[in-house]
């Protein structure tokens, strides 16, 4: 019989208690696996498609609060901006809104097609349509694909903000280009329709947009043209916050709070827990087998060899446990990418690293676990073992 039979079979003497044990740990890296996958991925949507010479400008107030459409042009004619576009969140489903929700902006075709190219790749002819087609839109791949759009259909896109005249919410438009991505794994599930489509048919916010982006002449302008923007429209009605592209992308994505810190907590919180009730139960797992400890070094069992037991125990029960959890994890982010929430994200996916730092994780859980009861069968003496009652 080897060492590892033997410490599997010490750690399944009780099947109940370890199963309860592997549950436990099995919770906590199911909980750091998809809280931590999540975070990742909101990090990686923020600096997808990011060009370091570009801006965007929002209402100083909250980025959800409009603005003139006539800052545009003022805007344009800023020294060192090259070129201007806009864009508004239009809050848009399709069908169903609690099960079908996606990006989607109302923009200019034109200018917001040529400044984000690199971040929307139509085929041949298609950018030509949507600038032409008023009631045009321009739909990701993966949306396409998810909902089965094609091009030249006609599709209802509803949204939770804005209202038509007649009461409804729907407006009917013609797929006239499917994109993808600069990079295969680049996020496809957001749609682009013309301002103008829904400047007419809305009953409230006529000629405001949302945000305008900015294209500087270079990145060493950034500061001042930001702080020009911002200048020009102090003490307005609706006075401007200019900043980079990437640290907007944070500030839209963390709008629902500081998701780093929300999910380190809630992920410190749940491998303090398991650290507590995994060393308690180990401790008096050990402690109940002191005679048996004992009878182990009469037979010759050095001190090191009965710790490297003792510790192999912790290691593998934390193994099981957080092998299972990352696995089950892994499993359901594949799931969650078919959903709505995964549509925000794009591929959510375990990235590697997640999954390295959670094996990591793993051994040094069980290790920490085991370190007291392995020390106490290593310092235990025969006599005193062999006469505990």
């Amino acid at each position: 019989m080897t060492d590892f039979d033997l410490v599997w079979k010490n750690l399944f003497r009780r099947p109940l208690r370890t199963g309860l044990l592997i549950v436990s740990i099995f919770i906590a890296f199911l909980i750091f696996g998809l809280l931590v996958s999540v975070n990742v991925a909101l990090e990686r949507s923020s600096n997808s498609g990011t060009a370091s010479n570009r801006l965007v400008v929002a209402n100083k107030i909250n980025f959800t609060q409009p603005m003139p459409i006539a800052y545009v042009n003022q805007v344009a004619t800023i020294k060192g901006v090259t070129a201007v576009t806009h864009f508004s969140w239009f809050g848009a489903y399709y069908q169903d809104q609690t099960k079908s929700r996606f990006v989607g902006f109302a923009v200019d075709p034109a200018t917001y097609t040529a400044i984000y190219s690199d971040q929307i790749k139509l085929g041949p002819g298609q950018r030509e349509a949507f600038i032409k087609t008023r009631d045009g839109v321009i739909v990701g791949k993966a949306l396409a694909e998810k909902y089965g759009w094609r091009l030249g259909q006609v599709i209802p896109i509803s949204s939770n903000i804005y209202i038509k005249p007649d009461g409804g919410r729907a407006l009917d438009m013609r797929v006239v280009g499917i994109f993808s991505g600069a990079k295969p794994d680049d996020p496809t599930t957001a749609l682009y329709f013309n301002y103008e489509y829904l400047n007419e048919s809305r009953t409230f916010g006529r000629d405001q947009i949302g945000t305008i982006g900015v294209v500087t002449a270079s990145p060493d302008l950034n500061d001042a043209v930001a702080k020009a923007i911002d200048a020009r429209f102090a003490n307005s009605p609706y006075e401007t916050a200019t900043v980079d592209e990437k640290t907007f992308q944070r500030a839209f994505l963390k709008q629902a709070g500081d998701l780093n810190f929300i999910i380190t907590m809630v992920v410190a919180a749940a491998f303090a827990a398991i650290l507590m009730i995994v060393g308690t139960t180990l401790v008096s797992a050990v402690r109940e087998r002191t005679k048996e400890i004992g009878v182990m070094k009469t037979l010759g069992f050095p001190g090191p060899r009965v710790l490297r037991m003792v510790l192999g125990e912790s290691i593998l029960l934390s193994g099981l446990g957080g092998g299972l959890g990352l696995g089950v994890a892994a499993l359901m982010l594949k799931g969650l990418s078919k959903s709505a929430m995964g549509a925000s994200f794009g591929d959510l996916s375990m990235d590697l690293s997640v999954a390295l730092v959670g094996i990591v994780l793993a051994l040094l859980l069980g290790l920490v676990t085991g370190l007291i009861p392995a020390l106490s069968a290593l310092r235990m003496n025969i006599i005193d073992a062999l006469g505990r009652r």
